[in-house]
């Protein structure tokens, strides 16, 4: 009796079976999707139960969702200041490189410069770079990378592209130290280039002036006119540019005229220069002596030549008959 009535509490006998019970709500479930399928009849019932179950979604998802921002948040300000340090640091490394490819870029003007001088110039010559420039402000003195391990030796010329920039007074073992045309203890030979006028460029202690004391008041100069190395003082080769004049002022009552020139060079803005070597004697004494070898030679073939001629004209000639013809 007490096990019937357990089953009647839990169970009723109206109820179907589980089978069909199944098989109902299959079918139920397949006729809602056909309907829904056709003619979308549940969509209307579908946004009344999304609307309803939100809130309830909202609610069940708030601390995923709250977790999840917080770190995105933090991961993406970290991220924010990490990328702007790095953009920081990429800034300061280009701007450094930009300044150096500035400086390269002149440097490149500079060398082409010397490259396009050098093409001219008729002796051999090398570019050197200035170590350093002397702090004392009454002379003017720098010191280049170049000594006498590059055959660099005292009183060598140094030019630049634009002309003559000074001469080396010591020359070490791996540097040498050059006095500027602008150095008031030096002074070069030049020359008009537009009349062949010969005179002193003399330095004054300003890069940019040089004097020419030794113009009487009648010579034939004038503002403008470039001044060329003369070759005359066997250091600088001829032909160089030196400066151009920029006043003339001629005083009766004095000998002189007070002439001041502007240096083509730019003194105290040059990096690099070139050495000039002088063409060897040595060399044209060798070319001299083969030329004379020649000159030997071709005058010991003639010789030969003319005595193999002799011989042949004062040998006897025989005849047909084999007699011979005094």
């Amino acid at each position: 009796m007490a096990a019937s009535k357990s089953d009647n509490q839990f169970g009723s006998p109206f109820l179907p079976s589980l089978g069909l019970r199944f098989l109902l709500l299959a079918g139920l479930s397949i006729l809602l999707l056909i309907i829904d399928h056709r003619d979308n009849h549940l969509d209307a019932a579908r946004k009344a139960i999304g609307a309803t179950v939100y809130p309830l979604r909202v609610i069940v998802d708030a601390p995923v969702s709250t977790w999840r921002w917080l770190t995105d948040t933090t991961a993406s300000r970290n991220d924010l200041q990490l990328e702007n340090s790095r953009l920081k640091t990429e800034r300061l490394l280009t701007l450094a490189r930009l300044q150096r490819y500035s400086a390269l870029e002149a440097e490149n003007a500079r060398l082409r410069d010397m490259l396009e001088a050098r093409a001219t110039v008729r002796e051999q010559v090398r570019v050197a770079e200035i170590l350093s420039v002397s702090s004392d402000p009454f002379r003017h003195l720098i010191v280049l990378d170049k000594g006498t391990v590059d055959n660099v030796y005292d009183g060598q010329a140094v030019i630049d592209a634009n002309g003559i920039v000074g001469q080396v007074i010591e020359a070490g073992v791996l540097s040498s130290q050059s006095m500027l045309i602008s150095d008031p203890g030096h002074a070069l030979p030049v020359e008009v280039n537009r009349n062949g006028l010969r005179t002193i460029a003399r330095g004054t202690g300003e890069f940019d002036s040089l004097d020419l004391p030794f113009l009487p008041n009648n010579a034939d100069i004038e503002p403008g006119d470039l001044l060329v190395s003369s070759g005359r003082g066997g250091t600088f080769p001829a032909g160089y540019p030196v400066a151009v004049v920029e006043s003339v002022t001629r005083i009766p009552q004095e000998p002189f005229a007070s002439v001041s020139a502007r240096p083509s060079a730019a003194l105290n803005q040059v990096r690099e220069v070139m050495l000039i070597w002088l063409a060897d004697e040595p060399d044209e004494l060798e070319v001299d002596a083969d030329a004379a070898d020649d000159e030997e030679a071709t005058d010991a073939a003639t010789s030969e030549t003319e005595a193999e001629i002799g011989d042949a004209i004062a040998a006897p000639v025989e005849n047909d008959s084999g007699e011979s013809d005094e």
